[in-house]
């Protein structure tokens, strides 16, 4: 018990691309306009930047491509993405993780699931709820993931389990699984979700959460009939 008690809190990292028109969220143009597009990406970046910020963490970490904006709420320390791919950009993040907080778990979320609710998280990175795991896995319904965690994080274990995964594709959950499961890992498989990529996407989303931002910005697209519909 007494170890319980002594457990680090875990520290949180979110990795998202500021909300520009034309460089986020793509694939809902053309049903969205670019600036549709843009406006539903800071949706769900603010809906899961406030719901992280109500889950017990020691650090709170938004590692970011481009400037932060007044989307950004207080208790979250802005981090530069490093440069090359997805997935050495994703090992990167807990390397820095790791050096701000050694001895911490660290559990890394996209921006892509504003649906995300925090007791989805706290409950298994509680001290009671994440003994005995090594690793949090949360499968995406496209194949992919929207989570990653490590009990004991570095960045040589994180390039090692990630560098080389290919992303954005339908077997990118399943392969990465399989790393974690050939390090030796325990993992704490979290609720499947959907990330937000195209517009029906967006609707079954919404559907979810429709008390989000995420699900306010879409209804206000009414002007739009081919969006809102």
């Amino acid at each position: 018990m007494r170890a319980v008690l002594a457990a680090p809190p875990p520290t949180l990292l979110v990795i998202a691309k500021s909300p520009v028109p034309g460089r986020v969220k793509t694939r809902l143009v053309p049903a969205c306009t670019p600036r549709q597009a843009a406006a539903l990406a800071e949706a769900a970046l603010s809906d899961t930047l406030h719901t992280l910020s109500t889950v017990p963490a020691g650090r709170r970490l938004l590692v970011l491509d481009g400037e932060p904006g007044g989307w950004l709420p207080p208790g979250w320390h802005v981090l530069p993405q490093s440069g090359g791919g997805l997935d050495v950009r994703l090992a990167a993040a807990f390397g820095h993780a790791a050096r701000l907080a050694p001895d911490a778990p660290a559990l890394l979320v996209g921006m892509d699931t504003p649906q995300l609710n925090a007791a989805t998280l706290a409950e298994p990175l509680s001290p009671m709820g994440r003994a005995g795991a090594d690793a949090w896995f949360g499968p995406a319904s496209d194949g992919g993931f929207w989570a990653l965690g490590l009990a004991r994080p570095t960045e040589d274990l994180a390039r090692r389990l990630l560098l080389g995964v290919p992303m954005s594709a339908p077997d990118t959950g399943q392969v990465l699984l399989d790393r974690l499961g050939t390090a030796g890992l325990t993992v704490h498989t979290l609720p499947e979700a959907t990330d937000v990529d195209t517009i029906e996407d967006a609707r079954l989303v919404a559907s979810q959460a429709p008390r989000s931002r995420f699900a306010a910005s879409l209804r206000s697209f009414r002007a739009a009939p081919e969006v809102a519909g």
